[in-house]
């Protein structure tokens, strides 16, 4: 098979991981090519938000697992391939040389045993390592179940590590990948947490969630979430919106690929990582995160008795709490008003973004707008107007010798 028709398969089975976030790596360039830096190498991203500028393929995308909804599953009839460590090394090289990218995304089907696919991805890195002597990002696929001995290499190798964990509760992991047993993913990335230094994927590890294949909850997602952060120091958990490219029984039948759940996951993810919230604040007494408002202008308007707060007198983590206030803009405050007693003339200076933190905020004592406004079904309302208002699906990109 020509290296190109490879490249097509084994690229094109490699879109549904999305899980190759590279950043937090300082591999020094000891007189090879590529580097990292402590800001992590650039990306540009898709429409969907899956990572772009890396060389991401599939070592292989033959396997010996059956799981229901996989592209590569053992009993799906498609096109199987399988790349020599040296056609990675070439394609690697010569992408990176033509600027292309600037690292390399390396995962695998499992293909004999879990032992001998590592042993090809430490092969196969080992080579670009220490022949082509390239020093770029390079994010690998920890297969669980291997021997730790072969994962304690690969660790020595690469910036970043992945064990996905597929789904978001063992029974459902037992349900449609019943080849795949959780304890082993968890032994995997115990591992992964107990070698982490400087030597050992500097830039830590993450995981994989598929969302919407099966009935799990958002609160249960965002508690399983909570926990590996918590428990296995993870850098990134990233959230897979189910596609139906499988005909299953034990699979939903869906019309629209849940995009938009995808997000609001994302969005609360990354309130528990940076905004100090819990999942209870997050959720609610509700089992599902709301698709029609961002979760942290859903929190404000399911605890109005907390709000407004006052500019000038609030916490750093009661800001935070503020939609339209993130962590920059709340530590300018905090730094202005030492100073000088804030105005709303201010907050935008400050990075506040006013068309959403106007309706949770008082300067001086005083509402930003009418007070009758102050109302939860008013400001939803006027929230989801803005954040449709934002919609830039229908926009069209100008030509380059557009007027």
């Amino acid at each position: 098979m020509e290296l190109s028709e490879k490249l097509k398969i084994l690229s094109d089975a490699a879109k549904y991981d999305a899980s190759c976030s590279s950043s937090c790596s300082n591999r020094k360039n000891n007189n090879g090519i590529g580097n990292t830096s402590i800001s992590g190498i650039c990306h540009s991203y898709s429409n969907d938000g899956r990572c772009i500028s890396l060389l991401k393929i599939l070592m292989t995308n033959i396997c010996i697992y059956d799981c229901k909804y996989c592209l590569n599953r053992r009993s799906n009839n498609i096109k199987r391939a399988i790349f020599t460590p040296e056609e990675v090394c070439y394609l690697t090289i010569n992408f990176y040389k033509r600027n292309y990218i600037e690292g390399l995304f390396l995962s695998s089907g499992v293909i004999k045993n879990p032992d001998y696919t590592m042993e090809l991805l430490i092969k196969t890195i080992s080579l670009l390592r220490n022949k082509y002597n390239f020093h770029g990002y390079i994010h690998a696929k920890a297969i669980p179940n291997a021997n730790p001995n072969l994962l304690k290499q690969l660790g020595k190798l690469v910036d970043r590590l992945s064990t996905n964990i597929e789904l978001p509760t063992d029974t459902s992991l037992k349900l449609l990948a019943p080849n795949k047993n959780s304890n082993n993913i968890y032994k995997t990335m115990n591992t992964i947490k107990e070698e982490k230094s400087k030597y050992f994927a500097p830039a830590g590890q993450s995981t994989q969630m598929i969302i919407g294949a099966t009935t799990d909850s958002d609160k249960t997602i965002l508690n399983k979430s909570s926990n590996l952060y918590k428990d296995y120091k993870l850098k990134r958990v990233f959230y897979s919106a189910y596609i139906p490219i499988n005909k299953d029984k034990l699979l939903p039948v869906i019309n629209t690929v849940p995009l938009k759940r995808e997000h609001r996951l994302y969005q609360a993810d990354f309130l528990m990582r940076f905004y100090n919230f819990k999942v209870d604040d997050i959720i609610g007494n509700n089992s599902n995160l709301d698709l029609l408002i961002d979760p942290k202008a859903n929190y404000a308007l399911n605890n109005m008795h907390l709000f407004p707060i006052e500019i000038n007198k609030a916490s750093y983590y009661d800001l935070l709490k503020v939609p339209g206030i993130g962590p920059k803009s709340a530590k300018r405050i905090i730094s202005s008003r030492k100073i000088f007693p804030l105005e709303f003339n201010d907050l935008k200076k400050l990075g506040v973004v006013m068309k959403r933190a106007s309706y949770f905020i008082t300067c001086n004592g005083k509402y930003y707008l009418d007070t009758n406004m102050f109302k939860e079904k008013i400001i939803k309302k006027n929230l989801i107007l803005g954040e449709t208002s934002n919609n830039t699906s229908n926009y069209i990109q100008l030509g380059l010798f557009d007027e």
